[in-house]
């Protein structure tokens, strides 16, 4: 794998994965205080889907997967990171309280205001239904951008693997002997170490808090970057990863609204479902493996 991720790469792609790793981290941090490096922040999330494209490439075994196979991967990752978040989010709980009050208060407050809040109506009265109309488009709108928002954070998987790219294109260069001697999987996680300290950092880049907070903001997504980085090299499918973050962060603003448990009740509904498809797969590779020593009989 540390062979395709370190083929050579062009000047125009270098640039590329300058501007989505470092300059993200640049407009990233301008964010908290301007409004334009907020859009932009949204452009260059949005235009890493093109660079994504390029590098997914470098991610193939060349074993081509069945749908089947796919669709039981994303499961198994999907619930593979519900189970990891949730330890997490225990530990967290009780190991940086004032991190999660104080995020618990964020969500509160957050959803409070774009949330919409019929006002108590005496029973003479009642709403013009465009004024209401209103007010649920206004809900529909906030809610919305939160939506896209979490499509775009999928797409920091994108920034990930541009970063693994390039701290491993740096050790190759600066550790020639060792790189030459086949110990690569020491460097393919101290990049994904770094990458999921940078993720975790990142989530404070534009936010000014105590630092009982940051610490604890740091190394609560240090781990879910680390979850999301080992979901990436064991399926070593870029869009697949993507869609696991970006499902998530979905599900998780839902629950901030509506259904304080949906993404525990979606993965109960998945569970068996992804046991239905581990044991269809087990199946296939049974009748495939009766079929080769069948024609091994035949041949014989």
């Amino acid at each position: 794998m540390t062979t395709n991720l370190t083929k050579p790469v062009s000047k125009r792609l270098l640039l590329a994965l300058l501007t989505i790793t470092i300059g993200v981290e640049i407009i990233l941090y301008l964010s908290g205080y301007s409004l334009l490096a907020g859009t932009i922040y949204d452009a260059i999330m949005v235009s890493s889907f093109f660079v994504g494209l390029k590098l997914h490439q470098r991610l193939k075994t060349g074993i081509p997967k069945t749908k089947v196979q796919l669709i039981g991967q994303f499961l198994g990752a999907f619930l593979l990171f519900i189970l990891g978040s949730t330890i997490i989010n225990i530990y967290s709980t009780y190991a940086f309280q004032d991190f999660s009050e104080d995020y618990e208060q964020y969500v509160e407050e957050y959803t409070s205001v774009a949330t919409f809040d019929e006002e108590e109506m005496e029973p003479s009265e009642f709403m013009e239904p465009v004024d209401k109309m209103w007010d649920v488009v206004g809900e529909i709108d906030s809610i919305g951008y939160d939506i896209f928002t979490d499509i775009l954070a999928g797409l920091e998987e994108v920034w990930r693997l541009a970063y693994i790219i390039l701290i491993l294109l740096f050790f190759k260069k600066v550790f020639p002997r060792r790189w030459e001697k086949g110990r690569r999987d020491i460097f393919v996680m101290l990049a994904l170490f770094i990458t999921s300290v940078l993720f975790g950092i990142d989530h404070t880049l534009n936010s000014v808090q105590s630092w009982q907070y940051e610490i604890g903001a740091i190394v609560t997504f240090t781990n879910m970057g680390l979850l999301f980085g080992l979901i990436l090299l064991w399926t070593r499918n870029l869009w697949l990863t993507v869609l696991v973050h970006a499902v998530y962060d979905i599900l998780a603003t839902i629950s901030w609204y509506y259904f304080d448990y949906i993404v525990e009740i979606v993965a109960l509904i998945l569970l068996p479902i992804y046991l239905i498809f581990l044991a269809l797969e087990k199946k296939q590779q049974m009748k495939k493996s009766i079929e080769m020593v069948v024609s091994d009989e035949i041949a014989n």
